[in-house]
């Protein structure tokens, strides 16, 4: 998958499993009782550093913002789901939003629908209204007028994938945010765990893009929308190059490149 974090997950509880089933009295339930133990592990971890990137984020964004006077509120924009139902309890970049709420400092959040699959529409939005955070729900193709129309803070997003100079994959419709971003002077920021930081490949150039299947984009819940024969693209993700992101946010600290430089040094940030 794109989610390289899915992959090392995977391999650790198959690791887990191997392990257990190895052991001389490696029975189907020590195997079970060993998989289960790595997954409750992982998702303690995964609470834990979600609420770290949260406050990374928080402290990150009101910096930018609120001119260090401790009341300022600001408006966020988010891009696909990136909480509770994508991770542990807390989330990414969402996790950033909650934390910014949290201590009242958030005006406003909006959230894409995120076309094709609604992700936003279906489940940021649920989220949002859960946590009784105020937020609106725009279409895609509305996120230019509303960075004009409004002062936004901050852009943040999660990602699937950071390569090792700070190319982002994620959710289809990332990079056309961060170009908008970049023209009204708002700063965008990645918000993802260490786990998705692959340091193997050099830049978003090596990252494979998943493409999804073509009834997402021809149908809505099973309605067909789109005429018969018509041609269809669908590639579910898409690369934000480093020089479009302000910084990229993890549960170690704020990201940030060099004076000077397009691109950031992932593995000296990881390594520090």
């Amino acid at each position: 998958p794109t989610a390289v974090n899915l992959s090392l997950a995977a391999q650790a509880l198959t690791a887990a499993a191997a392990a257990a089933a190895a052991a001389a009295d490696g029975s189907g339930e020590r195997v079970r009782a060993a998989v289960v133990a790595a997954a409750e592990a992982m998702m303690a971890k995964d609470i834990e550093d979600n609420q770290a990137i949260g406050q990374y984020g928080a402290e990150a964004i009101l910096a930018k913002n609120a001119g260090g006077d401790g009341v300022g509120k600001v408006r966020v924009l988010t891009h696909c789901n990136t909480g509770s139902l994508a991770t542990a309890r807390y989330g990414t970049a969402l996790g950033v939003i909650r934390r910014l709420h949290e201590l009242g400092r958030i005006e406003h959040a909006y959230c894409t629908e995120t076309r094709p699959y609604n992700q936003g529409a279906r489940l940021t939005a649920y989220e949002l209204v859960h946590e009784q955070i105020p937020a609106t729900l725009i279409t895609d193709s509305m996120a230019s007028m509303l960075m004009k129309q409004f002062a936004l803070g901050a852009v943040v997003v999660g990602a699937d994938r950071v390569a090792r100079n700070g190319d982002t994959a994620n959710k289809i419709g990332t990079y056309q945010l961060a170009i908008v971003a970049r023209f009204h002077g708002v700063p965008f920021y990645v918000a993802a765990p260490a786990t998705s930081v692959d340091l193997s490949i050099m830049s978003g150039e090596e990252i494979t893009i998943e493409e999804r299947p073509h009834h997402e984009l021809t149908s809505v819940q099973g309605v067909k929308v789109a005429a018969d024969g018509v041609g269809v693209w669908n590639p579910g993700f898409d690369v934000t190059p480093a020089h479009l992101i302000t910084g990229i946010i993890t549960e170690r600290g704020l990201a940030e490149k060099k004076h000077g430089s397009d691109t950031f040094d992932m593995a000296a940030f990881l390594k520090a």
